[in-house]
């Protein structure tokens, strides 16, 4: 049955719960010695990848491991150590490195595959709440992730020292990732799909309108054939180039509406060339499309011609082809 709690209650149990993992975290730095950077060089030296194990909420925690370790430029996978025994053991090989997880250091499921790693001839890492367990004296390097208390009153469930071992699997992802010279770039690559992916792969090749979608008219063109090309070509601007093909200016909504401003327009006989905007941005087909929308930007523009190394115009890029990329 439901106890009667106050709002005021739970927040200072939900405060308690965060002071105590925080203090968890806090006490793992100086244990972030010698023996952190062998458990770094052993996991830098592997030509396999580093499998990681653990049972129950160690588990959970590890498969985490595992997944920040690979998108991080270090190759990696959890394991199973219950289904290790029935046949995943065969997934381990000889230039593997295995990260095994146990608070208490103790987890039958990973003893019980102790004898095939060693036999394996693997570096085994270990992340354990004793250091004095089975586990941690059969490991090449123990990391000592001990806490002082559980969050859970009951010091049943497994609060501060998951939290505990998440932190030291962040440390040893973070140093490998700054060892290997792993950059942005790199991770993107890992990350097609998510929003960083798209800001440092998308490139504005990959989202300009070309042929027959880019809205383009000759210097020599009537303001009116502009207005007509703007309209079909639906991007609120349209390039306009010189005979040999090179861009020349842009003439764009906001044209439009500074040009009628000024109070009676004779669009009928007027030329573009005498109302577009000169000497206006470019951007290459190479640019990064975040790099081009921090320039609409900074420049308070929506549309931008795109041209090529020889200089002639190639594309047309909208603020609306980067929100439909998803780059902002």
């Amino acid at each position: 049955m439901t106890r009667t709690i106050d709002d005021n209650k739970l927040c200072l149990l939900g405060r308690a719960v965060i002071d105590t993992e925080a203090g968890a975290v806090a006490a793992l730095a100086e244990r972030i010695d010698a023996g952190f950077a062998r458990a770094c060089r052993h996991m830098l030296g592997c030509e396999g990848r580093i499998i990681v194990t653990g049972m129950g909420k160690s588990g959970h925690i590890g498969d985490k491991i595992a997944a920040t370790l690979a998108s991080t430029g270090t190759p990696a996978f959890f394991v199973h150590p219950g289904e290790a025994s029935h046949g995943d053991l065969g997934m381990v090989t000889p230039k593997d490195v295995v990260l095994a997880l146990s608070n208490s250091g103790e987890t039958e499921e990973i003893l019980t595959i102790l004898p095939i790693i060693k036999r394996l001839g693997v570096p085994l890492i270990t992340l354990t709440g004793n250091p004095r367990s089975r586990l941690a004296k059969a490991a090449s390097v123990n990391l000592d992730v001990s806490v002082e208390k559980e969050a859970c009153p009951l010091g049943l469930a497994p609060t501060a020292s998951t939290t505990a071992s998440l932190a030291m699997g962040d440390a040893l992802a973070i140093a490998l990732l700054e060892a290997r010279g792993f950059t942005a770039q790199d991770f993107a690559l890992s990350h097609p799909g998510g929003r960083l992916g798209r800001r440092l792969l998308l490139r504005v090749e990959d989202v300009m309108h070309t042929g027959d979608e880019m809205p383009v008219v000759d210097a020599d063109a009537g303001l009116s054939e502009a207005l007509l090309e703007m309209s079909r070509k639906g991007l609120g601007m349209t390039n306009v180039v010189d005979a040999s093909g090179r861009i020349a200016g842009i003439f764009t909504d906001g044209d439009l509406r500074r040009l009628l401003d000024h109070g009676e327009v004779h669009i009928a006989t007027l030329k573009v060339a005498e109302v577009m905007t000169r000497n206006c941005t470019t951007v290459t087909a190479e640019r990064l499309a975040a790099e081009v929308l921090h320039i609409m930007d900074e420049k308070r523009i929506n549309a931008l011609p795109v041209v090529g190394a020889d200089g002639l115009l190639c594309g047309a890029i909208n603020m609306h082809d980067l929100l439909r990329a998803g780059v902002v």
